[in-house]
């Protein structure tokens, strides 16, 4: 098999290929185009969103070349690939902006030099498209029963799916044959929910053009325990720091379960395969791993020096070394605690550890909630009526908070 596939099989990326001999054949031929695409329906890509693009970098540092599509043109629909109801409709502007964000997050993962790697924007070819043109052409090689037997629709019978989305399947095969006319491209790689969609796609090429062009699936990533990869109690794992500030994004990595660490390092960072079997051989601590795993991560979305703070701050957080400055904080005013005391349900919801303050409560009777001394040394406050007051504050006029295990926040006074 070609080398880039054997290396995508062996970092746990391969989950279904058609024809993959003759993929591996033409991949030992020639660069291949081959393209990924992602609709802006949001602001921000997040983690699960990233694995194709792991893959894609795989594939690019192998001499193929890249087409990022970003869905100007059927983010205005939305795939309804793993949703139980109707996306909502974004505003033209909105969509417009989350296009240039997401191209902009993606140019610093992949580096656009628009000869490795480039984006495209399928509005480019929608903008002046004729809808009876368009039926003629494209739609009379769909079968509708074939379209219903797929997965993605059928979850949708009870809940109901509009005609809106059921169309979403021709408009992401159209854009496979644009981009193969246009660029030449042979290879569409994606989660496994775009299966279907894939396969439309290479049927609508082979009908229309004679050609044959292929598709590779990754699997749809969870963690050990079942859960959907990249989401929290909190939400998503965004890559855009407004929503996910940096430490949290290390954070989410650092605190991966150890049955994890071995394949999220395989799958999100690019260090050699052999370094990380190395990593996670019996016997070795499986925190290191995963200080390694976060460390990288980091990097790769959000740059050398932000990962060195999130790291310095995981290191005053959990072990008292490090800077505390990069720790998430929250500024509250000083006169609460030197007046009769700030009161520990309301200081963690204030400190946002704590969505309600139900939620606050619930978290100090169970003796949950931790506080910092003035040298530093955390311990439990049990009493919903016990009062924080400024005896506690260190030099600096600060103190520590942590909820459970793992949650932090750094409190200025001010």
């Amino acid at each position: 098999m070609n080398s880039a596939l054997v290396n995508l099989t062996e970092r746990g990326f391969l989950q279904q290929c058609t024809a993959i001999d003759s993929l591996s054949d033409l991949c030992d031929k020639e660069p291949v185009v081959f393209y990924v695409g992602a609709d802006p329906t949001g602001r921000s890509l997040h983690i699960g969103h990233m694995v194709p693009f792991f893959a894609f970098r795989h594939l690019m540092d192998a001499g193929h070349k890249g087409l990022a599509l970003i869905g100007g043109g059927t983010g205005r629909i939305g795939d309804p690939s793993g949703k139980t109801e109707t996306r909502k409709i974004l505003p033209t502007e909105q969509l417009n902006s989350n296009v240039e964000a997401i191209k902009a997050q993606l140019d610093r993962f992949l580096g656009f030099d628009w000869k490795r790697a480039q984006p495209v924007n399928n509005w480019d070819w929608y903008v002046r498209l004729n809808y009876i043109d368009f039926l003629r052409e494209i739609g009379v090689h769909f079968s509708v029963n074939r379209m219903l037997s797929f997965e993605a629709y059928r979850k949708r019978f009870e809940t109901g799916l509009s005609f809106l989305e059921f169309s979403y399947q021709l408009l992401q095969s159209y854009d496979f044959l644009e981009l193969y006319r246009r660029y030449g491209c042979r290879l569409q790689i994606g989660g496994d929910d775009q299966w279907g969609n894939i396969v439309a796609g290479i049927e609508l090429i082979r009908r229309v053009e004679g050609a044959t062009v292929f598709g590779l699936t990754f699997p749809l990533v969870t963690t050990s325990d079942g859960k959907k990869m990249g989401k929290t109690e909190k939400g998503a794992i965004f890559l855009d720091p407004e929503l996910t500030s940096p430490y949290d994004f290390f954070q989410y990595w650092r605190n991966v379960s150890d049955a994890d660490v071995r394949r999220f390092l395989l799958m999100f960072t690019f260090l050699p395969k052999d370094e990380c079997e190395a990593l996670t051989a019996p016997g070795k601590n499986p925190n290191e791993a995963k200080e390694r795993l976060a460390y990288e991560v980091t990097t790769l979305i959000h740059g050398r020096d932000e990962a060195d703070k999130a790291l310095s701050g995981a290191k005053a957080a959990f072990s008292g070394g490090g800077d505390r400055s990069a720790m998430p904080t929250e500024r509250l005013p000083r006169r609460r605690f030197e007046t009769r005391g700030y009161n520990i349900v309301d200081l963690f919801f204030n400190a946002k550890l704590c969505a309600t303050k139900s939620d606050a409560r619930r978290l100090v009777q169970q003796g949950g909630a931790f506080v910092s001394d003035k040298n530093g040394e955390l311990a439990a406050i049990t009493g919903v009526k016990d009062h924080i007051d400024a005896r506690r504050l260190d030099a600096s006029g600060e103190l520590v908070l942590r909820a459970g295990k793992k949650r932090y926040c750094r409190v200025v006074t001010i």
